[in-house]
């Protein structure tokens, strides 16, 4: 994982859209199926909105019918932290990005084989770089 990125609230504002900004910066959420990657089905990597690290392969991804694009494993191990989340009288675990501490979803143990986990992610957290070669196409480790 590369060094990491901290940016002062100002610049996160000057850098992300407002949506982009609420749910990265401040933890939001955005509404069920509306998200620009729900019903996504391009072959390449969701990388975090705020700092390009990679976050997810396409081929990981799953239809839950949650809303929320959703993934059975990171691209990589430590791609993510997770925090405990006790708000809204729920006990989640947040997902967060390692490397700018972007608030990217949340974490369930719903998911398919072989995880067993369902990485529920804000598609405004979220920027697709389409498949281009070899490297980009590597199975998972």
């Amino acid at each position: 994982m590369s060094e990491k990125i901290v940016k002062s609230d100002a610049e996160w504002r000057r850098l992300l859209t407002p949506e982009q900004y609420r749910v990265t910066r401040q933890g939001g959420t955005e509404c069920a199926f509306t998200g620009k990657y729900f019903a996504h089905k391009g072959r390449g990597i969701y990388t975090c909105v705020c700092c390009g690290a990679p976050l997810f392969r396409s081929d990981d991804k799953f239809e839950s019918g949650t809303g929320w694009p959703s993934f059975f494993r990171p691209f990589a191990d430590d791609a993510l932290d997770q925090i405990e989340d006790r708000s809204h009288g729920m006990r989640r675990i947040e997902v967060r990005c390692r490397r700018c501490d972007a608030h990217l979803g949340h974490v369930f143990p719903d998911g398919p084989k072989p995880t067993g986990l369902r990485f529920c992610i804000n598609s405004a957290a979220l920027v697709f770089q389409p498949e281009t070669g070899e490297a980009a196409a590597a199975p998972a480790k």
